[in-house]
């Protein structure tokens, strides 16, 4: 169970509304290396997590990583809304009231045809949704599940940092100090996941957990598959054999046989 608290991990500081921030910032949360991604990737793998009481640990971390994640969700999402609030536009002192849309005879939503996702204004309430900046939905097809554990965290540490580079990339679009202030946190909570995700493969990989070990070489075969695949053509490491050309097939039936034979080249 999750117990929440009605207080956001981190201060969202206060600026002028900005809805194009808040389409970039959409890609942080509905995008294929968003939070929303990370969020029910982590939460998956630790639900489905299966192993003895010494690799404990790694499911704890992926269960405390994942339950954080909630918490982002939260923060990017709330940030886009206000982003969001009190638009179309405000360019204004911070002691001036904000523009209403529609005053003096202007188009009410006029700024959603130009530096904004239109779908904010047109089925979202001016709040954030469950997309990337393109408007894309996000899938459940972006969760990454494999049930072995080296996989996942080497899969998760790419997720983090590619997220992280992602986040950099949105900093540098905007000067928003709302924006700036979550995508900053987000910066550096995204390298610390990248960091405790590298430290636990790097164990994983090298000793081997006691669940889930990423399997090293193919199970031996049979004697009948092993008599059965002699027909497999072999390259030699030597340079003649690498040069030999093949016998041409003397009949249809001798080349359907080459065609199925695997690692076999007609000439």
């Amino acid at each position: 169970m999750y117990l929440h608290t009605q207080q956001l991990i981190n201060e969202i500081a206060i600026d002028e509304p900005d809805p194009a921030a808040a389409n970039a910032l959409q890609e942080g949360l509905g995008g294929q290396f968003g939070e929303m991604r990370t969020m029910m990737q982590y939460l998956f793998q630790s639900m489905n997590f299966r192993g003895d009481a010494s690799s404990k640990a790694y499911k704890d971390l992926l269960q405390g990583v994942g339950t954080e994640e909630i918490s982002h969700v939260e923060l990017i999402g709330t940030t886009i809304s206000r982003l969001l609030d009190g638009s179309p536009e405000y360019n204004g002192k911070k002691t001036d009231p904000v523009d209403k849309p529609g005053a003096k005879g202007a188009t009410p939503l006029k700024i959603a045809l130009d530096t904004s996702n239109i779908h904010h204004y047109l089925v979202g309430a001016q709040g954030a949704l469950p997309v990337d900046a393109a408007g894309n939905p996000w899938s459940g097809s972006y969760v990454y599940n494999s049930g072995n554990l080296v996989l996942d965290l080497l899969y998760n540490l790419m997720l983090e940092s590619t997220g992280r580079l992602q986040k950099c990339r949105i900093y540098e679009m905007t000067d928003n100090k709302a924006a700036r202030s979550t995508i900053s946190y987000l910066i550096v909570r995204d390298q610390a996941h990248e960091n405790a995700f590298a430290k636990h493969w790097r164990v994983s990989a090298s000793t081997g957990a006691r669940c889930c070990r990423f399997p090293r070489r193919m199970p031996n075969r049979s004697r009948r598959s092993r008599s059965s695949s002699t027909r497999v053509c072999r390259a030699s490491s030597t340079p003649s054999a690498l040069t030999t050309r093949v016998k041409p097939p003397s009949s249809t039936a001798e080349r359907h046989r080459r065609m199925t034979a695997p690692n076999c080249r007609l000439p």
